[in-house]
């Protein structure tokens, strides 16, 4: 095959800002580029070795020697060249992987800088433009590469100074891999000290698990050590916080992590962390971060969904295999039965390390509920075979504190409370001033307050927490159990005879709007409330599927006892009694945070009532 003489290439319109930025901003950690540059290194070693195993005929027939990453610079030259015996690149590649850059996390990481030189430099990593922080101390970067199972001839030169283009010419390299050689800025003759850049080396890739030479010392500058696979005893608090920034490129640290080695019918390591903060991408489908599996240490896959359901999609960390064969495919680890116990048992640690921090360390399950509360609780309906640990580990807002657990509520049950009460709505100031709660203060019944749009398939999925059923406020009749004693129910009696011909009127008045109309006992200060039917859908789920607001069989209640309801009650031959029925609903449609189908209507009904009651004032 004949390559094209040297051409020169124009980059797209995200990557020149990509460049730009590196270019002309002054970051704050500027050795951060040689932790990007040997990272890269270490992926392409790794990426040769399953190549190796799983497409042995695209790999070539090279031997493949103890991989090293060797990093060098040349004082009179002023250069810094890092090189690996990785995959290499073919000129294809080396066009759609670097003049694109990462063409999905560019975007991404535009939109998130902040600004500010800290913050922007840990995203760096994050999206996929490592390679590119080389300019931040170059202004030239030449990278020479050609691809494993490539004859000598089809090596490749990339070469850019950083200002909108890059060339690309044809050059005879007999061994495959990349060799990266960085030109640097004046200004930066700093990092052309052995000691400097050891330091950096030490400090940034340390846990990198392939050898790293500086100059031509044999010795590697790093421990070379998976960091996982060393003993617990060994390793400090450091240690794992440095493994995990290394892994992660998230300066913040992480909150809390377990190390275990399982020995047994199959035989692994796993060292996983919780991260102190949400991840930019916690909620994109697409995300493919999450924990990282290896077997026998080489790398093979990252990808939340197989070794973490998707409601832990926020562990970070490593999982290595030492039974799992080198040439598995996708497909076999996702139905594989060691694959299965693997990730059953990682599920069972984290949720022991979230147990253990709920218990021991409040302050901390705090932040990680405020970081990945929504997220645990996709758990309930999502993985019914440990329901009951993740509904151990909720925490809700209530109308009496914040952080409750279901066992904190129910040790605060009153005296014959049977039930766990909760309200639904679309905001936490929406659910404190539901007319729903005005019976539950009254008698100071405590009523859990749920405003994540996952609540609804949480309560569903869970209809009792040990022995004890919960019961939404807003959902059939009122039901306080034993804590209604016989006065209450006398006077609801009274209630239901006294008001049973104004509920006949309404009805017949709200007839294709409402389904029934009741009189309740739920209600102390509001004259009505909109409240779905027992047999219903649950209200707030139905709220949010349908474009009203309003469950599919709206029953209204009024309050027997509140001034209007009394005077409508004694007036009913009232020839205005249509339009207070119509304004009583939608009044109670607007307090659930319901739509009004016709606002135009409720608003001249409303008007015309006001004009006549002032009409009606004594004097006029």
């Amino acid at each position: 095959m004949t390559l094209p003489a040297e051409e020169t290439f124009g980059f797209q319109a995200e990557a020149a800002q990509i460049l730009d930025l590196m270019a002309n901003s002054l970051y704050s950690d500027k050795e951060i580029f040689l932790r990007e540059l040997i990272s890269n290194a270490s992926d392409a070693i790794d990426r040769f070795r399953i190549e190796r195993f799983t497409h042995p005929e695209s790999a070539g027939t090279e031997p493949e020697d103890e991989p090293r990453i060797r990093v060098a610079f040349d004082k009179d030259a002023r250069t810094i060249t890092i090189a690996d015996d990785g995959i290499g690149m073919s000129r294809d590649e080396v066009i759609g992987n670097i003049g694109t850059i990462a063409r999905s996390g560019t975007a991404e990481f535009l939109r998130a800088r902040s600004g500010d030189a800290r913050g922007d430099t840990a995203l760096i990593g994050q999206f996929g433009v490592g390679f590119y922080s080389a300019f931040i101390v170059a202004d030239r970067v030449t990278l020479t590469t050609r691809r494993a199972g490539l004859p000598a001839a089809e090596g490749v030169r990339w070469s850019s100074e950083g200002k909108g283009e890059y060339t690309l010419e044809a050059v005879e390299r007999a061994e495959r891999g990349t060799t990266i050689v960085l030109h640097l800025r004046e200004g930066e003759d700093e990092l052309l000290n052995e000691h400097r850049l050891r330091s950096v080396i030490k400090r940034y890739s340390d846990h990198i698990g392939r050898p790293i030479l500086l100059g031509g010392d044999d010795t590697p500058v790093n421990q070379a050590t998976a960091l996982w696979a060393r003993p617990k005893s060994e390793l400090t608090d450091k240690d794992y916080d440095d493994f995990y920034r290394q892994l992660t490129n998230d300066f913040s640290g992480p909150l809390a992590h377990v190390h275990a080695k399982v020995e047994g019918r199959y035989e692994y390591t796993l060292l996983l962390y919780v991260p102190s903060q949400a991840p930019y991408d916690l909620w994109l489908p697409q995300s493919l971060q999450g924990v990282r599996l290896h077997v026998q240490r080489v790398f093979i896959l990252e990808d939340a969904d197989r070794l973490m359901p998707r409601y832990l999609r926020f562990v970070r960390g490593v999982v290595d295999s030492a039974d799992l064969p080198l040439n598995v495919s996708r497909e076999i680890l996702q139905g594989g039965q060691a694959m299965d116990h693997i990730r059953s048992s990682a599920v069972k640690k984290v949720l022991r390390l979230l147990k253990d921090m709920a218990e021991g360390e409040p302050e901390k399950y705090a932040t990680f509920w405020t970081e990945f509360g929504a997220t645990l609780k996709e758990g309930i309906p999502d993985d019914p075979a440990h329901r009951d640990d993740i509904a151990r580990l909720l925490r809700f807002t209530s109308t009496e504190r914040t952080g409750v657990s279901l066992a904190d509520y129910a040790s605060r049950m009153k005296d014959g409370q049977d039930k766990i009460y909760y309200l639904l709505a679309p905001g936490l100031s929406d659910a404190a001033s539901s007319p729903h709660l005005e019976a539950f203060r009254a008698k100071d019944i405590e009523v859990l307050l749920l405003d994540d749009a996952v609540d609804n398939f949480v309560v569903t999925a869970l209809p009792h927490f040990e022995g004890k059923r919960l019961q939404s406020v807003a959902q059939g009749p009122p039901d306080f159990g034993d804590m209604e004693d016989t006065a209450d129910k006398d006077a609801a009696e009274q209630d239901d005879a006294g008001c049973a011909d104004l509920v006949g009127r309404l009805k017949e008045h709200l007839d294709g709007r409402a389904f029934d109309v009741r009189v309740t006992t739920r209600l102390t200060t509001s004259p009505a409330c909109i409240v779905a039917d027992e047999a219903d859908t649950e209200f707030a789920l139905v709220q949010r599927m349908r474009g009203s607001g309003l469950p599919n069989q709206p029953i209204l209640e009024i309050n027997p006892r509140h001034p209007l309801i009394e005077r409508l009650n004694a007036g009913q031959d009232d020839p205005r009694l249509a339009d207070w029925a119509h304004v009583l609903f939608d009044q109670a449609v607007l307090t659930c945070g319901a739509r009004i189908e016709e606002p135009a209507a409720f608003v001249t009904r409303l008007n015309t009532l006001l004009v006549s009651l002032t009409s009606d004032t004594p004097g006029r």
